[in-house]
């Protein structure tokens, strides 16, 4: 259970750190620590649930684009966590720039805060 609490605040503050870095992707005025929360959540879920089933899906032009496409499915989660969140993210490029950013920061915050 601790793990799993410690993964949302990390999922949480790696989301709120590329709302600050980056104006592409950032929260709605007057969101609060809920709003980042849920978001965080979400964002843990969807790429705990959504993202294997479309890596599987999208496996052989992943394979053709030598991996590539893997940031085309993370930028496709984030704007998809962002339609349901108090997230927002300006365009479909602007989620891949994010997703790059948000891999960036959570490695970070993982290596960080490894137990």
């Amino acid at each position: 259970m601790r793990g799993l609490l410690a993964r949302l605040v990390l999922n949480t503050l790696a989301l709120w750190l590329v709302s600050l870095l980056y104006p592409g992707v950032r929260f709605t005025p007057g969101a609060g620590l809920a709003d980042y929360l849920v978001a965080g959540a979400i964002w843990g879920l969807a790429n705990a649930l959504i993202r294997p089933v479309l890596l599987l899906l999208t496996l052989p032009l992943n394979l053709l684009t030598l991996g590539l496409f893997t940031l085309v499915i993370n930028g496709a989660i984030l704007y998809l966590v962002a339609q349901v969140t108090a997230l927002e993210v300006q365009s479909f490029p602007s989620a891949l720039v994010g997703a790059i950013l948000l891999s960036l920061v959570s490695l970070a915050l993982n290596w960080l805060f490894r137990d």
